[in-house]
């Protein structure tokens, strides 16, 4: 369900523009809100949420479907953890839907849906890694690399529930915004694909905003 937020870009505490394939990691405390901000439009922002205090406690896409019955994730979807308690609520989308069942691009994974020579071509997985081994004060390994929302992006599941990778439904300045329940770590890969026709073989940045 698309929603309009009524916060203004200029009250923001914090403005960081994310270029495609570089990363995002940030604490959001509980209370304020988060929006990712799809500049240019069809970009994928691969997210991974994680408490703040505990980062064993960390978003869960099967707790988060299972208690909204829904696989698909927009206006007024809580964010369940793995331990059962909400750590943000969507309060705002202008985009409609959001993936939380594709998972990231991975070397694996391009080699096996593009070609072997893609193997070694950046992606979003690697992103993280790169953020992790950056920030040890965040607490984060290897291990903790689960359950990620691919925001912007379009995972149609066919009626026999296989799952399918087409064309985006973002646009230029579309916008998803978050809620914190709880403090939690932010932890983005804008992701880097060049071989998904989704994009037009182009990654674009995206911006991520903070409110109080």
């Amino acid at each position: 369900m698309t929603k309009e937020s009524l916060l203004k870009p200029d009250d923001a505490i914090e403005r960081t523009v994310v270029p495609a394939g570089d990363y995002y990691m940030h604490i959001v405390h509980q209370g304020q809100t988060v929006r990712i901000l799809d500049l240019e439009g069809n970009q994928a922002a691969d997210t991974l949420f994680y408490n703040a205090s505990d980062p064993s406690e960390r978003y869960s896409a099967m707790d988060t479907i299972r208690e909204q019955g829904n696989i698909y994730l927009s206006t007024g979807t809580h964010l369940l953890s793995n331990e059962g308690n909400v750590m943000l609520e969507i309060v705002a989308d202008t985009c409609g839907r959001h993936d939380t069942i594709g998972g990231a691009c991975a070397t694996e994974s391009n080699t096996v849906r593009y070609a072997l020579d893609k193997k070694c071509m950046h992606a979003c997985r690697d992103s993280w890694m790169l953020a992790v081994a950056e920030h040890e004060e965040f607490g984060i390994g290897k291990r903790d690399i689960t359950h990620n929302i691919n925001f912007f992006m379009n995972v149609p599941v066919t009626p026999d529930g296989k799952l399918t990778f087409e064309d985006g439904i973002s646009d230029a300045g579309k916008y998803v915004e978050l809620k914190a329940a709880m403090d939690v770590i932010v932890l983005i890969s804008n992701c880097p694909q060049l071989n998904n026709p989704c994009n037009a073989y182009n990654p674009t940045p995206v911006e991520v905003l903070v409110w109080d």
